[in-house]
C-alpha cells in the first residue's frame, strides 16, 4: 500500500483551515460578548460578595490566605472550565443540527484539523473568560502570582481539556436537551466539590481520600499553586493527570469523528 507523504501544499492548506476555522469559533462568541464575557465577571462579583466577605469575613485564614485570596483561583478556573466546556458544546452541535458539519467532513481536511479547530475556539474563550475573571477577582483580592508559567499552563491545558469534553458532549447529543445533561449533572457538582471553597484539609479522611477520584481537584489545586504557591495536591502529579486526560479525550474525539458517532444516520 503506498501512504501519500504530505506536502508542502497540504500542510500550507491545513493551516490555513486551521486558521478560518479558529477565527470563526472565537468571533462566534466575541460578537455576543455580553452573552459569553459579561455574565462570568457578574458572577464572580457576586461570589466574592457573598461568599468572600460576608461569610469569609466570619471566617478565619485558610492556608494562611484570607477567605477571599483562598477561593479566587478556584472561581476563576471555574469560569474557565464552564466557559470552554459550553462553547464547544454548543458550537459543534449547531453545527449538527444545521447540517453544516457535513461540509467539514467530506472534505479532504483530516479529522485532527476539526477537533484543533472547535477546541481551539473553546481555549480562546477559556482563556478570554479566566482574563476577565481574574480582572475581577484582583479586585476582590491579593493575588500574589507565585509561579506565572504554572498558571498559564494549568489554564491552558484545563480549558483545552473540558473543551474536548464539551466536543465529545456534542458528538453524541441528539438534542439541544442532550448538551446541558453534562453540565447539570456532572460538571456542576464534580466543579464544587473541587475544593474551590474549602481546603481537602478540612474534610475526614475517608472524604479526603474520596475527593482524589475528582480529576478537577487536580486543576484546582495546580492553579492555586501558580497563584498563592499552595496546594494540597502535588504538583506533578497533578500535571501528569491533566496531560492524561488531554492526550486520552483527543485520541477518543479522533475516533468518534473517524467512525461518524452521532453524524452519520
Amino acid at each position: 500500500m503506498i501512504v501519500e507523504q504530505p506536502t508542502y501544499g497540504n500542510l500550507r492548506a491545513h493551516a490555513i483551515a486551521l486558521q478560518t476555522l479558529l477565527i470563526k469559533e472565537t468571533l462566534r462568541f466575541l460578537r455576543i460578548w455580553i452573552q459569553t464575557l459579561l455574565p462570568p465577571a457578574i458572577t464572580t462579583a457576586l461570589y466574592f460578595i457573598i461568599f468572600g466577605k460576608l461569610i469569609g469575613g466570619q471566617l478565619g485564614p485558610v492556608g494562611g490566605f484570607s477567605y477571599s485570596q483562598y477561593i479566587a483561583p478556584g472561581l476563576i478556573m471555574m469560569a474557565v472550565i464552564t466557559n470552554a466546556y459550553s462553547n464547544v458544546v454548543s458550537s459543534f452541535f449547531s453545527s449538527k443540527f444545521q447540517r453544516h458539519i457535513e461540509e467539514l467532513l467530506v472534505s479532504p481536511l483530516p479529522n485532527s484539523i476539526i477537533v484543533l479547530g472547535f477546541v481551539g475556539g473553546g481555549v480562546a474563550r477559556g482563556l478570554a473568560v479566566g482574563a476577565v475573571v481574574t480582572a475581577v477577582a484582583a479586585f476582590f483580592a491579593d493575588l500574589h502570582w507565585q509561579h506565572p508559567l504554572v498558571t498559564l499552563a494549568v489554564m491552558a491545558l484545563t480549558a483545552t481539556l473540558f473543551a474536548l469534553g464539551g466536543l465529545i458532549n456534542g458528538i453524541f447529543a441528539k438534542s439541544f436537551d442532550d448538551i446541558s445533561l453534562v453540565p447539570t449533572f456532572v460538571l456542576t457538582p464534580l466543579t464544587y466539590l473541587g475544593g474551590i471553597f474549602y481546603s481537602i484539609q478540612m474534610l475526614p479522611p475517608f472524604w479526603q481520600d474520596a475527593s482524589l477520584l475528582n480529576p478537577i481537584l487536580y486543576m484546582i489545586n495546580a492553579f492555586r499553586y501558580g497563584i498563592l504557591g499552595v496546594s494540597d495536591i502535588d504538583i506533578g502529579l497533578a500535571f501528569a493527570i491533566i496531560l492524561l486526560l488531554d492526550t486520552a479525550l483527543f485520541a477518543y474525539s479522533l475516533w468518534l469523528l473517524h467512525r461518524g458517532t452521532g453524524i452519520r444516520s
